[in-house]
């Protein structure tokens, strides 16, 4: 018989029991219903009626259209078009409405033996369903995510990554797995950085942090990182994720409001620079004069060049302070001496403050090194006390104390956690700050000052720089009881290990032939009556053209250059490449006062290491000529 007119003679049978239609399915604990042809229900088991809330006898001619989720119906229709072919079988999911609200039943259906209608099995698969939906909102998300993403298994091989991190890096998921590329090391600058990362992911914890790295067109790009452990059930690390996000233009305009802000720093200290070097050049002139009056008087040719010297030392200082205040130059970590940095500072505000100002040094003894950029270092302390002179307009004391600090006496706000930190404590006898203020004044532009007295950058580039070296900042004030920042930074045994003994005095000499090249005729003079003193055979030229015309000759025959970088004609720069296409075995020393990052960027790039900045000291010199006429 036909399944089509077994399906136009059902209606005018006389209804069997429900138990008729169900079969052995009739006591089953999952939810079964049986329906004609036209979609009504026959018959459903206990089961059925406590999943949808009314009693087995009420379903009995209820139409499907009324328990399921209209957007369904139509794969209720496909399946019943199933169902009319061979094996007259199908499976299908859809939205039936329950006391809970609407769940998702997957159902099994089959033809019943007399062809009358369709008995169907169901299982609630609302709770995958669910599943299934977040997982693909989630791998949509992650994978359309404006930030670059990598998931590595626990050692860091990289499994999976999205289409922002080949966007961002130009790697592939093959191409990461056919060259073993590393990307979590990525962007350190060490492998000590490299070592450090690995050590707190290991123990468990987040690790976050700003790297640089090189784009797929070679451009610089700045990251902000961070990685986390993904856990399994048992809370074990299973994966890494690693998300990268590009902040290359918020470093930029980081760097432009430091800057703004060293410049307008260095406004502040205008003029009582001027009114130093004034009293500088009026010692140097005045000795010098003595020394033209008296003639030839031993006694005070003497005490007249320790006095010039004492005064040329402190001009050089100061347009070492000068140059480091106002130039744009990049961020390099190295060594820093904490106390003699203090001293150094101290030494050139006392000169510059107003006099009713006082400074207070309380400095621990043999205190380590620390890794900073000298340049940032410098300008926080600036910055801090000029806001101390700036809170006294009537005078008063600025304390700076530094003091090593260790285990539990680290403040938990420093990140990371170091065994030992240094802090720089800088207080002030000023006005104080009210509870309204102190919750503001890291806020970039926000001030109390006057509008012609400052931006209100101080403070918020003083706590970034501190951020960017891994420490942390704390402030005490209170209206007129003054101020305090204390600066944590982390303390380093490699820094300490990298700083060099100050050496001073005779240098030793040398027999070697020797090219000095400055445009500076008195300091070519002095070089070369230096050097020649010391056994050295020295020629001079008085700019760059004339010392590659020199190198051009056959006959001479050089073993260093000590050159400037600074010249008319032909730069220290253009001799340089000169001498590295023509003598590349030629050895050179680099002179100059004023260094741009653009220069030592292509200087570097040559292989050139052996660099000395002006104003030097004739020793320093000489050490480093035969220190590098003797390295192998």
């Amino acid at each position: 018989m036909s399944l089509n007119r077994r399906e136009s003679t059902a209606g005018d049978a006389v209804a069997p029991p429900p138990e008729a239609w169900l079969g052995a399915w009739s006591g089953s604990a999952a939810p079964v219903y049986c329906r004609d042809w036209s979609g009504r229900v026959l018959a459903a088991n206990a089961a059925f009626a406590r999943r949808f809330g009314r009693s087995a006898d009420e379903f009995a001619g209820t139409p499907l259209a009324t328990l399921v989720h209209a957007d369904d119906l139509g794969a209720v229709a496909r399946a019943e078009d199933d169902l009319r072919r061979p094996p007259h079988r199908s499976a299908s999911e859809s939205r039936w409405l329950t006391p809970q609200g609407w769940r998702w039943i997957g159902w099994e259906e089959a033809v019943l033996p007399d062809g009358a209608g369709i008995r169907a099995i169901g299982h609630d698969i609302t709770r995958l369903r669910v599943a299934e939906q977040q997982f693909r909102k989630l791998s949509s998300a992650i994978e359309q995510s404006p930030a670059a993403i990598a998931i590595t298994d626990a050692g860091g091989r990289v499994e999976y990554v999205n289409a922002r991190f080949t966007a961002a890096t130009g790697y592939t998921l093959e191409d990461i797995l056919e060259r073993e590329i590393d990307v979590l090391r990525e962007g350190h600058p060490d492998d000590a950085s490299y070592q450090r990362f690995w050590e707190t992911v290991r123990a468990g914890r987040e690790w976050r942090g700003e790297l640089a790295r090189h784009g797929p067109d070679g451009a610089r790009v700045w990251e902000s990182v961070q990685v986390v452990g993904l856990r399994n059930e048992a809370g074990e690390v299973t994966h890494l994720l690693c998300q990268r996000e590009d902040i290359t233009e918020r470093r930029l305009l980081e760097e432009q409001l430091r800057q703004a802000q060293k410049m307008e720093s260095l406004g502040t200290l205008a003029g009582g620079i001027a009114h130093d070097f004034n009293n500088i050049l009026a010692v140097i002139n005045g000795y010098a004069e003595l020394c033209l009056i008296r003639g030839g008087e031993p006694v005070t040719l003497q005490k007249s060049l320790r006095e010039i010297r004492r005064a040329a030392d402190r001009a050089s200082g100061l347009v070492r302070q000068i140059l480091t205040f106002s130039r744009k130059a990049e961020v390099r970590f190295a060594p820093l001496d904490l106390n003699q940095q203090v001293r150094d500072l101290v030494a050139l505000l006392a000169e510059t403050f107003p006099r009713n100002i006082g400074f207070q040094l309380t400095l621990e003894d043999n205190l380590p090194a620390l890794r900073a950029d000298p340049n940032q270092f410098q300008q926080i302390v600036l910055n801090l006390c000029v806001n101390a002179r700036d809170a006294m307009p009537g005078g008063g004391t600025i304390t700076l104390a530094t003091a090593r600090m260790e285990g539990a006496a680290v403040p938990a706000t420093v990140p990371g956690h170091p065994p030992a930190c240094a802090c720089l404590s800088i207080s002030d006898t000023g006005t104080g700050m009210t509870p309204e203020v102190r919750a503001r004044i890291f806020e970039p532009f926000f001030t109390t000052k006057a509008a012609t007295h400052g931006t209100g950058l101080g403070l918020a580039v003083v706590y970034g720089i501190v951020a960017s070296h891994g420490g942390a900042l704390e402030v005490d004030t209170a209206p007129g009881v003054g101020s305090a920042f204390r600066i944590y930074l982390p303390l380093s045994a490699e820094a300490a290990a990298e700083v060099a003994p100050r050496r001073a005095g005779e240098f030793p000499g040398g027999s070697e032939r020797v090219l000095v090249v400055d445009d500076e005729t008195p300091l070519r003079l002095l070089l070369e009556a230096a050097l020649s003193q010391k056994g050295y055979t020295v020629e001079g030229a008085h700019d760059g053209r004339d010392a590659i015309a020199r190198l051009d000759r056959i006959e001479n025959r050089y073993d260093a250059v000590v050159l400037d970088l600074n010249m008319p004609g032909a730069t220290g720069l253009e001799v340089l490449r000169h001498i590295h296409a023509t003598r590349p075995a030629l050895r050179v020393l680099l002179v100059s006062g004023h260094l741009t990052t653009e220069a030592r960027a292509e200087f570097e790039a040559l292989g050139q290491k052996d660099f000395l900045r002006k104003p030097y000291p004739l020793d320093e010199l000489g050490r480093q000529l035969r220190g590098m006429l003797d390295r192998a």
